[in-house]
C-alpha cells in the first residue's frame, strides 16, 4: 500500500476530504520521525515501537571484487518492533 492509498482509506473511514486526510497522515509520520530523531522510543499501542539503533563499524567484502576487504563505518538506523496486536493480525 502506498501513501496515497493509505490517505484515501483514511479519508473514506473518517468521512473527511482527501486533503485533510493527507495532512493527518503527514503529521503522524512527521511526529514519528521527529521522535526517533530525538532518540525517543515512539510507541503506538497495538501497532509497534520505532526507535533509533546504532550499527557498529564492521568490515565487509566489496561485492564487485570479493577479494577486497572494505571498512563499513558506524551508522544510525531505525528499528521497528511490531506490537502484540499487530503480530496476532499478521499470523
Amino acid at each position: 500500500m502506498k501513501k496515497t492509498e493509505l490517505t484515501n482509506r483514511v479519508a473514506l473511514k473518517l468521512c473527511i476530504s482527501k486533503k485533510m486526510a493527507w495532512k493527518i497522515v503527514d503529521t503522524v509520520f512527521d511526529e514519528v520521525m521527529a521522535g526517533v530523531k530525538k532518540e525517543w522510543e515512539v510507541r503506538i499501542q497495538g501497532f509497534g515501537t520505532f526507535k533509533k539503533s546504532k550499527r557498529a563499524a564492521r568490515t565487509g567484502v566489496n561485492p564487485k571484487n570479493p577479494s577486497q576487504i572494505i571498512k563499513i563505518p558506524a551508522t544510525n538506523t531505525v528499528s521497528f518492533k511490531a506490537g502484540t496486536e499487530f503480530k496476532s493480525i499478521v499470523k
